[in-house]
């Protein structure tokens, strides 16, 4: 298996700070090539998002680099790494949170990691409102948005229209920091040859219709790397053309 890469981030028009974090990372081994990709969006009305989110983004590197080697000569990896993987956001949500109440500030993060293990295994691991979206001949949703607005959705309180330009969009169920308890949503799947995977932070989502996420990434037009990089950049400019106000961030990642 070969893959494709690019990651882009943006602070967009208007915040001072950029508080999304993001981690993109591949590595060689035994049982084929392995690609961790993670984005964070530190809160952005609260103090210190960039310090909760690089914190969270730091702890999967560390995984990434320290512990995966070994778990992957395990038997059980892929239940070992959900498991490792849970236990460390929640160890995250203590952490930051214990640092907030010290500090006297509130802080927090989203977190939407995903693990490809060359075509063998896929893990996503996700607290917040941060997407995967997987890219065949449509698009498709992986992650489902932990928020008010999520909620109401999926209980056909709203319709999608309703939820496009509800309040409450923004408004977390949780997340890593500024939660009493987290418990995180996670989702395996077996990836493919020829599909394309996007994580994004919510600021690069909000302005552009899937339809248009999907011209600009499907599997045919991701050619190299320099043209994925050019369409993340141009969908980035695409959003703030339109006036998005957060932080911008997004990962493609190309299955070959």
């Amino acid at each position: 298996m070969e893959v494709l890469t690019a990651a882009y981030t943006d602070v967009g028009i208007k915040k001072a700070t950029n508080q999304d974090s993001i981690c993109l990372t591949i590595a060689e081994t035994p049982v084929g090539k392995v690609v961790l990709a993670v984005i964070c969006d530190g809160m952005g009305g609260l103090s210190k998002g960039e310090l909760a989110s690089t914190t969270v983004i730091n702890a999967f590197s560390n995984w990434f680099e320290q512990k995966l080697p070994n778990q992957l000569v395990e038997e059980d990896f892929d239940r070992n790494i959900q498991s490792y993987w849970d236990q460390m956001l929640k160890e995250m949500n203590e952490r930051i949170g214990a640092y907030g109440r010290k500090e006297r500030i509130q802080l927090g993060t989203t977190v939407t990691a995903l693990l490809i293990i060359d075509t063998k295994f896929m893990l996503i691991g996700h607290v917040g409102d941060s997407r995967v979206y997987r890219l065949n001949d449509r698009l498709q949703v992986l992650t489902e948005d932990q928020t008010v607005v999520g909620r109401e959705l999926k209980n056909g309180n709203i319709t999608p229209e309703q939820a496009k330009v509800d309040p409450r969009r923004n408004v977390l169920l949780q997340c890593i920091g500024a939660s009493k308890v987290v418990e995180p949503d996670f989702i395996s799947e077996q990836p493919k040859i020829g599909e394309v995977y996007v994580l994004c932070s919510d600021g690069f989502r909000h302005m552009i219709t899937e339809q248009e996420m999907y011209d600009a990434f499907s599997p045919e037009k991701m050619i190299d790397e320099k043209d994925m990089q050019e369409k993340a950049i141009e969908m980035v400019e695409l959003n703030k053309q339109r006036q998005e106000t957060d932080n911008i961030s997004v990962v493609l990642i190309k299955m070959m």
